[in-house]
C-alpha cells in the first residue's frame, strides 16, 4: 500500500490509520512503487491549488489515471478527493483538477466555515465502504468546499457510482465509490473506530 506523498501535510496520519488496519504502507512519491502498490492512497489538506501543484510536480494525475486505466484501486481523502473532479474555486480563481470526475469543487452555503466537526452521512445501501456501519455513524469533517452537485450517471453496461451525502448548510457528496477510484470528503483516519472499519473495508476490497 502507497501513500502517495506530494507534500500535504496529513501523510503520517494516514499511514498509521492504515497500519491501524493491517496495511503495509509506504509512503513515497515514487511513480514506479505507487502504480505497482496493490492500492493507492491520495490524502490532503488545505488549498485545492496547492493541492494540485504538488501533486503535479510528483506527476501524480498521470500516477491515478494510469492507475485506474488497469483498474488498480485508489482512495482519495477530503482535499485528495476533491482534487479528482474537474476544477476547484477558490476566491474566484479556477484550478484544473484530475478530471476523473466531472463537478466543480466549491464553498459550501453555511453560515458556519469551515465545516469542522463530526457529522452523519448519508450513504448508499449497497455501498462497500460503509459495510457494517450503522446509520448514526459519524465521521469527522474538517472543510469548506465540497462538491455539492453530482453530475457523473453511468449508461450503457456501467454501473452508477455509489454517492453518499452530508449535510452542511446545504447537501455536499461525503464519499464516492466509481469502479476502483473511491473517496472521502471526511478524514476516515480522524474519525475513530469508524474511520477504521471504513479503511479495512477498503483494504478487503483491494486485497481480498
Amino acid at each position: 500500500m502507497v501513500v502517495l506523498d506530494y507534500g500535504s501535510g496529513n501523510l503520517r496520519s494516514a499511514e498509521r490509520a492504515l497500519q491501524r488496519v493491517g496495511a503495509d504502507v509506504t509512503v513515497t512519491a515514487d511513480a514506479d512503487a505507487a502504480l505497482d502498490a496493490h492500492g493507492l492512497v491520495v490524502p490532503g489538506v488545505g488549498a485545492f491549488a496547492a493541492c494540485m501543484e504538488g501533486i503535479r510536480a510528483v506527476g501524480g494525475e498521470k500516477i491515478i489515471d494510469q492507475r485506474l486505466a488497469g483498474g488498480r484501486p485508489v482512495l482519495g481523502i477530503c482535499v485528495g478527493m476533491q482534487v479528482l473532479f474537474e476544477e476547484g474555486v477558490e476566491h474566484g480563481d479556477r484550478t484544473e483538477g484530475c478530471g476523473q470526475w466531472p463537478g466543480t469543487v466549491e464553498r459550501l452555503h453555511a453560515d458556519v466555515l469551515p465545516h469542522m466537526g463530526w457529522n452523519l452521512v448519508r450513504s448508499p445501501a449497497d455501498s462497500v465502504l460503509f459495510a457494517g456501519l450503522d446509520a448514526d455513524t459519524r465521521f469527522y469533517f474538517v472543510h469548506s468546499y465540497a462538491v455539492r452537485r453530482w453530475q457523473l450517471h453511468a449508461d450503457g453496461p456501467f454501473r452508477e457510482p455509489l454517492v453518499t451525502w452530508a449535510n452542511h448548510g446545504e447537501d455536499f457528496v461525503a464519499a464516492v465509490e466509481n469502479g476502483a477510484l473511491a473517496a472521502t470528503q471526511f478524514h476516515p483516519e480522524k474519525s475513530g473506530d469508524a474511520g477504521a472499519t471504513l479503511l479495512s473495508n477498503w483494504l478487503r476490497s483491494v486485497v481480498g
